[in-house]
């Protein structure tokens, strides 16, 4: 007997309805490496790693704020965000005139 003309029941059930490309991490990655650069930012170069952190979180949120988020990338974000300013006012801070750099 046939098993439907090619169509066996022997396929990858990954390779049907996938239709974007699969060159880059996925979402769960993305969050997990925010959340990663977002605390790393608080104790170095925080004015490097927390726009990194939110970028990724922003992009494993689905660049969107509608839907379901997922924990890690919503923590990244936020987190990436504090960072960041953090790092802007720490650095505004050393840059007054008081400060003995003139």
């Amino acid at each position: 007997m046939m098993a439907g003309f090619g169509n066996g029941t022997r396929r990858y059930p990954r390779s049907r309805g996938r239709t974007w490309s699969r060159t880059g991490p996925d979402r769960a990655t993305l969050g997990i490496i925010g959340v990663i650069c977002a605390v790393a930012g608080f104790f170095a170069l925080g004015i490097v790693l927390g726009p990194v952190a939110a970028v990724c979180g922003w992009l494993a949120m689905g660049r969107s704020w509608a839907g379901s988020r997922s924990i890690p990338a919503l923590v990244a974000l936020v987190l990436g965000a504090i960072d960041t300013l953090l790092a802007i006012v720490w650095l505004a801070g050393t840059a007054t005139a008081g400060n003995g750099l003139l």
